[in-house]
């Protein structure tokens, strides 16, 4: 059993990282289930253990917080669905890398849902979309911006941290960091792609699709 949790309100960041350490804490121990906790946050970012200082453009414009999981720069901010997941993954195969995948296939079906074709890329964590209505990217290929970020840690086999899905945040926010250390690519959102999406179409989107996504495995 998984259990699902939505926030209406904004959520203070060092809140979310308390509630989802112990939680994991918990769930290692046998005593929580599983969660998914889908939420907004106030506009802040986010340093993964990968961060970059230089990419952390103008410091000053939201708090920055040192978030603990992969990754690098991150924003998060009212308008985006944070999905974060605290799951047992030595339920589901002991393999982190099939974990991460599993959860991109998690984004890409729910976009899927909305018609938007969301797409993996070689070296990239996270998820793409082409932009053929925009001018091609210098050397010629289709242009394309990242509509979804993912980064997760581990803790006794149970994940926290997750993903982000940019439904309609404000896309100049991104600029005071190079979003996940990648400067020659930009940012989406499924209104700025044109669609009517709300919050709420996303989260059902989200529980729809979780079950054939991310399922314990058998041979775990």
């Amino acid at each position: 059993m998984v259990e699902w949790i939505t926030s209406d309100d904004l959520v203070p960041y060092p809140e979310a990282l308390a509630f989802m350490e112990a939680r994991a804490d918990a769930i290692a121990a046998g005593e929580a289930e599983e969660c998914i906790w889908l939420l907004e946050h106030p506009p802040l970012y986010t340093a993964g253990t990968s961060a970059d200082p230089s990419d952390l453009v103008d410091p000053d414009r939201f708090e920055v917080f040192q978030a603990r999981r992969g990754g690098q720069y991150t924003y998060h901010g009212p308008g985006q669905r944070v999905a974060y997941v605290m799951l047992d993954v030595g339920r589901r195969g002991h393999d982190v890398r099939r974990f991460v995948a599993d959860l991109e296939a998690w984004v890409i079906a729910t976009l899927d849902t909305f018609n938007v074709k969301g797409e993996r890329r070689p070296g990239r964590v996270g998820v793409w979309v082409s932009r053929p209505d925009r001018p091609r990217d210098p050397d010629g290929a289709v242009a394309e911006d990242k509509i979804a970020a993912l980064g997760i840690r581990l803790r006794k086999w149970v994940s926290f941290h997750g993903l982000s899905i940019n439904v309609e945040p404000d896309l100049s926010h991104f600029d005071a960091i190079v979003p996940c250390g990648i400067r020659e690519h930009g940012v989406t959102s499924l209104v700025d792609l044109g669609l009517p999406v709300t919050m709420a179409d996303v989260d059902v989107a989200l529980r729809e699709t979780f079950p054939r996504m991310i399922t314990p495995r058998d041979d775990a």
